[in-house]
């Protein structure tokens, strides 16, 4: 059985989509439509821009997703999951690619996240970290026990994960992760505190724009980041995405589930290697490989 897995922010590098773009007059139709969607030319920062450039809120988002979604449309009949999964942007491509979004809804909807996103990152500064080296218990008992905000965020993989809140929290955190005996505690480049409490007011916005949004039943199952679970309904499938917002990534639990579930075999789609990786560490016997059109 293939799953199908979509990658989410920091995949993004410069060029992002061009030979998709110049081979395919289908790729042309669909990132022509998205500039005018997006009301400026998101395919010059792609195709031309510099790092610093795609690292722009408004353009980091929706840029992955289009790389993801259109290139699942140009593996055309090869493109049949029996289940799919995405890292947190990432989970609006995989809804995307599908048939549970319209690609018109789902860019629009991933603007809106990036932006909301944005704005709570401005009204509170706040950041995130990769710990390594340590037990998801006692990243979760450390976090608990500061009195700032600080949560893990992201369960990457087995002795890898993320944690969200404010700088103040994070710094607390790191020096108490060190002393328990982290391996190695790494400050992320980041806008501000991803799938933590800091995401409240975004989550409250997003909310909106999902409820006034059709969602159909996709193709496939979709383990979605909340619960780490195979979900089909459309409704679920909005509620949880809502959560998703300032709710851990269960990375290393969706692909466990996911290939209890039958997975033999891991396809990444869109920008990068990322995940290929990530599955390779929470089962190295496991197939993995980049799509291609």
């Amino acid at each position: 059985m293939k799953a199908y897995v979509f990658p989410g922010q920091g995949a993004q590098f410069p060029g992002m989509g061009k030979e998709m773009f110049e081979k395919s007059e289908v790729a042309r139709s669909m990132f022509e439509k998205a500039n005018v969607i997006l009301g400026f030319r998101i395919t010059d920062i792609m195709f031309s821009g510099t790092e610093d450039d795609l690292r722009q809120t408004k353009v980091t988002q929706p840029a992955i997703f289009l790389h993801s979604v259109i290139l699942a449309v140009l593996l055309g009949d090869s493109f049949r999951p029996a289940m799919t999964a995405g890292h947190s942007l990432g989970e609006f491509s995989a809804l995307t690619a599908c048939g549970a979004l319209s690609f018109e809804d789902g860019l629009l909807l991933v603007s809106k996240r990036a932006m909301a996103m944005q704005k709570a990152c401005e009204l509170r500064p706040s950041t995130m970290a990769a710990v390594l080296g340590m037990e998801d218990a006692i990243v979760e008992e450390v976090c608990a026990s500061i009195a700032e905000t600080v949560v893990p965020a992201n369960y990457n993989s087995p002795g890898q994960i993320v944690i969200s809140g404010s700088n103040e929290g994070i710094d607390l955190a790191i020096e108490a992760l060190k002393q328990k005996g982290a391996r190695k505690t790494i400050k992320l480049a980041v806008g501000g505190a991803f799938h933590s409490p800091v995401m409240e007011p975004a989550r409250i916005e997003l909310e909106s724009a999902i409820n006034a949004t059709a969602f159909r039943k996709p193709v496939c199952p979709v383990y979605q980041n909340v619960t780490a679970g195979p979900v089909s309904d459309p409704d679920q499938i909005k509620t949880n995405l809502v959560a998703q917002l300032t709710s851990p990534v269960r990375w290393t639990q969706s692909v466990l589930n996911m290939i209890s579930g039958g997975a033999t075999s891991f396809i990444e789609v869109g920008p990068g290697n990322v995940l290929q990786g990530l599955v390779k560490k929470i089962n190295k016997d496991i197939a993995t490989e980049g799509a291609s059109f």
